[in-house]
């Protein structure tokens, strides 16, 4: 524990779909709900406007809908999210040697490391001023704890949303925690949290007033320990710069159970290339290959295989997925498929290429073999809003997607001709509506065309802050380096 508040946490404020709301004039002070659209989708974020009714992360989509019928729902941009979180975490650095990031949208600070601060004065200059930068950067709002440690920075940066700033003053620690549940601390989820419950312990004074001994008894040296120090307000975990993630991976949920065995080779293809295409992206290779399966009764499967050392060879990745799919029974359908590589490193083993035909093509990025009804739901982990082939898009009647119909996902960006740039709100039944307009701008107006209309073209994102800046890359760009199965952490 520090004897001054120099560990900032900064947390910004309902990201993805403030990231939307900035983009898109028309959205700001409405609900807005960014996650998979199709039946299976869930909620990776939810406005503060849409929170009022009941939104929250992780929700099952439609459930989202009957709550809030009228919100905006768009499927996720990760690229853009990363392209300004990169600003975020640029503003980050320039503070000390040591950020560590959680997520996208969330990062702690070691003030002192950098010679930012030295106390609380300091401190809140340095975070007051950190608030100005990034809504001046990027046209958005974040929220800043600060405190003499990470757990209480975090619950700063918790007290201080939306768009504020808390700092814990050394010594309170104990009276602050003591009224809180204790599903506030670090490592309670909801069953050490009921298990605590049962025990007669709901807020974190009680943690304290039951002393080392019981907690341990209860939960076991480790957690039990750790938690009583917690409950006493004790953290001396350090702000670690590096936090290298131990594998990357792809996953796909499906609006229709897949039953076609090609097709569920097919998908394992696909996936296996895009999982290259993000550990070529972080520069890394890999030596274990993971298929993941969850079948049609919910129950998953995963399946590992290792090769000789570490590869980032597509042709190896998918081959080795194609052989873990061989040793498992898809009899009765398929709802979710994803393939990750662990096992991480810097290199790739050249003589591994020898574990491939030499004469195996890639695959195409063509309509799948089998059946075509309900294409693949994106998940937030991978989510593309890309204009052809959006989430759970499918050719009318249910079969295979016509290859020369486009088809165009809410939220993605556009440019006409005449109109200029704007964003698309909505497409069925051969035709595309979209509002033009774009940062900075007044809400604009709202026209429709065909799907196939030539003057309609997908668009790059273009900056939030007009003026600042390059525009962002393009939507689709395979992602960054993620930690198991996820991709940081999708979540506000």
């Amino acid at each position: 524990m520090r004897a001054a508040p120099t560990i900032l946490h900064l947390d910004m404020d309902a990201f993805f779909a403030a990231v939307e709301q900035a983009a898109k004039p028309s959205l700001r002070g409405k609900p807005v709900i960014v996650g998979g659209l199709g039946p299976r989708g869930v909620v990776a974020t939810a406005s503060y406007e849409a929170r009022r009714f009941g939104v929250r992360s992780a929700m099952p989509m439609a459930q989202a809908r009957r709550l809030a019928p009228n919100a905006a729902y768009l499927v996720p941009r990760f690229s853009v999210y990363r392209s300004v979180s990169g600003q975020v975490m640029e503003l980050l650095g320039r503070l000390s040697p040591l950020v560590e990031p959680l997520s996208l949208d969330e990062a702690f600070v070691d003030l002192e490391a950098g010679g930012a601060a030295h106390d609380g004065e300091a401190a809140r200059a340095v975070g007051e001023r950190l608030r100005g930068d990034i809504r001046a950067v990027t046209g958005l709002t974040g929220s800043v704890g600060l405190a003499g440690s990470k757990m209480l920075a975090k619950i700063a940066s918790e007290q201080a949303k939306p768009d504020g700033l808390v700092l814990i003053e050394p010594g309170t620690e104990r009276a602050l925690l003591a009224p809180m549940g204790v599903r506030t601390l670090p490592g309670v989820g909801p069953a050490t949290g009921e298990h605590l419950r049962r025990a007669g312990m709901t807020t974190v004074a009680d943690l304290a007033e039951a002393g080392e001994d019981e907690l341990v008894r209860l939960l076991g040296r480790a957690h039990g320990a750790s938690l009583y120090a917690m409950a006493l307000g004790r953290d001396d975990r350090p702000v670690v710069a590096e936090r290298d993630a131990k594998s990357i991976s792809v996953e796909d949920t499906f609006d229709v159970d897949l039953h076609d065995r090609a097709r569920v080779r097919w998908e394992v293809e696909r996936l296996a290339e895009r999982c290259v295409r993000r550990l070529r992206d972080a520069g890394r290779s890999g030596r274990t290959v993971v298929l993941k399966v969850r079948r049609y009764d919910f129950s998953t499967l995963t399946r590992s295989e290792t090769l000789r050392g570490p590869t980032d060879d597509p042709v190896v990745v998918r081959e080795a997925a194609a052989r873990l799919l061989d040793a498992v029974d898809t009899t009765g359908g398929v709802r979710l498929l994803g393939v990750g590589v662990s096992g991480l490193a810097g290199f790739t083993q050249e003589d591994l290429f020898a574990q491939a035909s030499a004469d195996a093509a890639p695959v195409s990025d063509g309509a799948p073999p089998g059946e075509g009804a309900g294409g693949p739901e994106r998940t937030p982990a991978d989510a593309g809003p890309g204009p052809a082939g959006g989430v759970g898009a499918v050719a009318a009647g249910g079969g295979e997607p016509a290859p020369e119909e486009r088809r165009w996902a809410a939220g993605a960006d556009v440019r006409h001709a005449a109109y200029g740039p704007g964003w698309v709100q909505g497409s069925g039944l051969g035709r595309v509506t979209v509002r033009f307009e774009e940062p900075g701008s007044a809400p604009g107006r709202v026209r429709t065309f065909r799907t196939d209309d030539p003057d309609l073209e997908p668009s790059d994102p273009l900056p939030l802050v007009p003026g600042r800046g390059q525009p962002l890359p393009p939507a689709g760009v395979p992602g960054s380096l993620s930690a198991e199965g996820a991709d940081g952490r999708a979540r506000p």
